[in-house]
């Protein structure tokens, strides 16, 4: 057992003295009628003196963090989840047993009040306290008042106590579901239902990613941790659904960086008879119905830079753009060898599952251009090497009608025109298997009930895949992905 400190000592102590007066240190039920924001608002307006003519009550509940104790009469604040609210507390108005009781309180307890409404000769929104009950005995105290928690690992462990003492934090803790609620509004109000999907698959598809193993005791069955929810709802474009998306935790066993956490929430939004373009303009106005109705406004500082979504969301291609930094033109036909050279002459090293015209094309782009992309930029015109469940582009079939959305040199969402030919796709299955031999154990399963479900016949289709969390830190302005989460992945605590 640990050693507890003189605080924490007193604090117990504390918490045995209540109990002697017959209350429970960590108390029961508390009626409220009001937060302190709400509260500040409504009276922010009103003068001093006119309080005097007023008799507007209030009771509210929150936790104790500040006091001022002087002798017969004290200040203290409260802050419940909308902010602080300051209380003037006499034993002239509270009588002497429930003063005495005051008087035990620390920094960290729970308590609620009742009282008169007032305002203090600063201007200062107050509650003359006429009935303080106490509701939990807070055994540890807070970090020191003026620093908070500095360790910036300790705020991600401890995240309760960071949303005590950060209201940044709590801002964003709260601006999350609000973010997540305008996205359901926007696809629910272009004609789209949500759906659920299972988390627990025995086939690594819809990405390319290393998975979480688990057993199904039961089956005797090893079984993944979902690494995307593509075909699952794609089966459901077969089944007649047509609009359909899901919002759901995903799972990759990679590393953790402040992009990157192992357990993220991803959105995939697929929709029968729509395509790339219409993938883009549902993109591009979702990102402008969030930050207008969550934020009220269009531009945001994201990893250093300012984004503006007010203004049209710029598109490339990936060959384009790829060109305009380097010189090089990859949509002129070329052998794998000329390829490879051209990524020696660069520094490009080439792993063996790697050796294709495509792949290469892709570690140019990602060298030289991924980070270049600050404001809204749609990237159009993938190799189909890298993108084995997508539709070809007619008009080159070296390509694909897919896109990426990058902001601030970072992907934020992923596209396609949807494959639905089962022959096709059948063949870009085995390819995949053939990568995986190679050594890329990051590539695809052949999934072949859904074969049989694109047999049956998948209508033309546009989807779409968008890492929540990062969509969270833009919206929120943080820089790290664990900002945004409320419990990010951590190493054990020794």
């Amino acid at each position: 057992m640990r050693e507890f400190t003189d605080q924490e000592l007193i604090r117990r102590e504390k918490a045995e003295h209540i109990r002697e007066l017959g209350l429970d240190p960590f108390g029961h039920k508390f009626e409220r009628t009001a937060f302190a924001a709400e509260l500040k608002d409504k009276y922010k307006d009103v003068e001093h003196d006119a309080f005097e003519n007023m008799d507007d009550t209030a009771t509210v509940a929150g936790r104790i963090m500040f006091i001022r104790k002087m002798g017969k009469a004290s200040f203290f604040s409260i802050k419940d989840k909308t902010g602080p609210i300051q209380v003037y507390i006499s034993i002239n108005d509270i009588g002497e047993e429930a003063y005495t009781l005051f008087k035990t309180a620390d920094i960290g307890d729970i308590v609620g009040v009742h009282g008169k409404v007032m305002k203090t000769q600063t201007g200062e929104v107050t509650i003359k306290c006429l009935e303080y009950t106490h509701l939990t005995k807070a055994l540890r105290p807070l970090p020191e008042k003026f620093h908070g928690l500095t360790d910036i690992e300790e705020r991600y462990r401890r995240r309760y106590v960071d949303l005590i003492m950060n209201d940044e934090s709590k801002k964003v803790a709260f601006m999350r579901p609000k973010i997540i609620r305008a996205i359901q509004n926007y696809l629910d109000g272009q004609g789209f239902v949500e759906v659920e999907t299972p988390i627990l698959t025995t086939l690594l598809t819809g990405a390319s990613a290393r998975p979480f193993v688990t057993h199904h005791n039961t089956q005797d069955l090893d079984m993944y941790l979902r690494i995307a929810l593509e075909l699952n709802l794609k089966r459901l474009l077969v089944g007649g659904m047509e609009a359909v998306y899901e919002i759901g935790r995903t799972f990759r066993n990679e590393g953790m960086d402040p992009q990157h956490n192992p357990e993220f929430t991803l959105m995939e939004v697929y929709q029968a008879y729509s395509d790339l373009e219409g993938m883009m303009n549902l993109t591009e106005g979702m990102y402008k119905f969030i930050a207008e109705t969550v934020c009220g406004k269009t531009v945001f500082n994201y990893l250093g830079n300012e984004i503006d979504l007010g203004k049209p969301f710029k598109r490339v291609s990936m060959t384009d753009a790829i060109k305009d930094v380097t010189g090089i033109d990859f949509k002129k036909e070329m052998t794998v060898e000329e390829a490879l050279k051209l990524a020696e002459e660069h520094q490009i090293e080439v792993q063996d599952h790697e050796k294709s015209v495509g792949h290469i094309i892709n570690l140019f782009f990602e060298k030289y251009v991924e980070e270049t992309l600050i404001q809204p930029t749609f990237l159009y015109g993938h190799p189909i090497e890298i993108s084995p469940l997508t539709k070809k582009n007619p008009e080159d079939p070296r390509f694909v009608d897919r896109f990426e959305l990058f902001i601030s040199g970072k992907e934020c969402a992923n596209a396609y025109t949807e494959l639905n030919d089962p022959i096709d796709q059948l063949e870009r299955f085995e390819a995949q298997l053939a990568e995986k031999e190679l050594g890329n154990d990051e590539a695809n399963d052949i999934d072949m009930d859904f074969i049989e479900a694109l047999e049956y016949g998948m209508p033309p289709a546009g989807g779409i895949g968008y890492g929540i969390d990062r969509l969270v830190m833009l919206f929120t302005e943080q820089e790290s992905i664990r900002d945004v989460l409320l419990f990010p992945t951590m190493k054990e605590r020794k």
